[in-house]
C-alpha cells in the first residue's frame, strides 16, 4: 500500500483533527498503531507540525467520515499519477554519510562469509559500486590492511530479512546451476549471532610467513640413517702418519 507524503505529519494532522482510531491512521500512514498512540499522548514526532492531506489532495473528506463512521474501515489514498513508477524506481541504496566508512567493513564481511553472493547482490545490500567489491575480493583497496570484517547488520547497512532472502536465492541459484558448495566455503558460513562474538583472526607474523607448509617429519621414502653410538666417536682410524712413527721406534 502507498503511503501518503509525509507520512508523520500526515498522522499528527488525523490525530488532531479527527476521531479515526489509532490503527486506521496507522494502516494509512504506514505505522504502527503503538507509534500513533505514542504521537497522541505527546511521546512522539514531539514538535512535528500537522500535515493535512485533504488540502495536498492526498485524501477526500467522505473517506475520513467513512472511517469516523466504522472503526473497520480503512481509508484509501487519492491516486497521484505523478507517483507512478516511484515504488519500482532503481538504483544504488542510499546510505547515511555517518557510515559510508563501515561499507568497506561490511562488504569483507560478506564476501568471506557468504562467497556466494553475487557482486549485484552485495551493491544492493550495502549500498556500493562493483568496483569497490573487487578491489576488496582481490584486496587490492587501498585500505585492505586495516579493513576488520563486520556483520553489515550490525552496522545498519541492510537488515537481516534481507540478507536472509539474499543468502537464500543465491543458494537456490548454484543448486539449479548444479554447483557444488566447497568445504571451505561451507565452513565460512556462519549464523550473525556468531559471527557478532567472533574474534579477531590472529595474523602471522611477516618474519615467518610462506613457512605454513614446513614440517619436520620425515618422508617415508627417505632411508633411515644408520644408528651411532658413544665408542664410534672414538674409534677413529689410525692415519699414514701413525704409522710412520711406529716404525721409526721399532728401529
Amino acid at each position: 500500500m502507498n503511503k501518503p507524503l509525509m507520512a508523520k505529519a500526515t498522522a499528527v494532522w488525523l490525530v488532531d483533527n479527527t476521531t479515526l482510531t489509532f490503527k486506521q491512521i496507522g494502516d494509512f500512514c504506514g505505522m504502527h498503531e503503538l507509534e500513533v498512540q505514542g504521537i497522541a499522548d505527546g511521546d512522539v514526532a514531539v514538535g512535528v507540525k500537522g500535515f493535512d492531506p485533504i488540502a495536498s489532495n492526498q485524501l477526500d473528506p467522505e473517506e475520513i467520515k467513512k472511517g469516523e463512521a466504522s472503526p473497520a474501515y480503512r481509508l484509501k489514498l487519492k491516486h497521484n499519477p505523478a507517483a507512478d513508477g516511484e515504488e519500482k524506481r532503481r538504483g544504488p541504496r542510499y546510505t547515511p554519510l555517518s557510515k559510508r566508512q563501515d561499507r568497506p567493513a561490511a562488504i569483507l564481511w560478506l564476501v568471506k562469509f557468504h562467497p556466494e553472493l553475487a557482486d549485484a547482490q552485495i551493491a544492493k545490500l550495502v549500498g556500493t559500486t562493483k568496483p569497490t567489491i573487487q578491489a576488496i575480493r582481490e584486496r587490492t583497496h587501498w585500505n585492505i590492511a586495516n579493513i576488520q570484517p563486520i556483520d553489515p547488520v550490525a552496522l545498519g547497512l541492510a537488515k537481516q530479512s534481507e540478507l536472509d532472502a539474499a543468502v537464500q536465492k543465491a543458494a537456490k541459484k548454484r543448486a539449479a546451476e548444479g554447483g557444488v558448495m566447497t568445504d571451505d566455503e561451507r565452513r565460512k558460513l556462519v549464523s550473525t549471532e556468531t559471527s557478532l562474538v567472533m574474534g579477531e583472526e590472529p595474523r602471522l607474523p611477516t618474519a615467518i610467513a610462506g613457512l605454513e607448509n614446513f614440517t619436520l617429519t620425515r618422508d617415508d621414502d627417505d632411508k633411515p640413517e644408520p644408528a651411532l653410538d658413544a665408542d664410534s666417536f672414538f674409534n677413529l682410524p689410525d692415519s699414514d702418519e701413525d704409522d710412520d712413527e711406529d716404525e721409526n721406534d721399532r728401529r
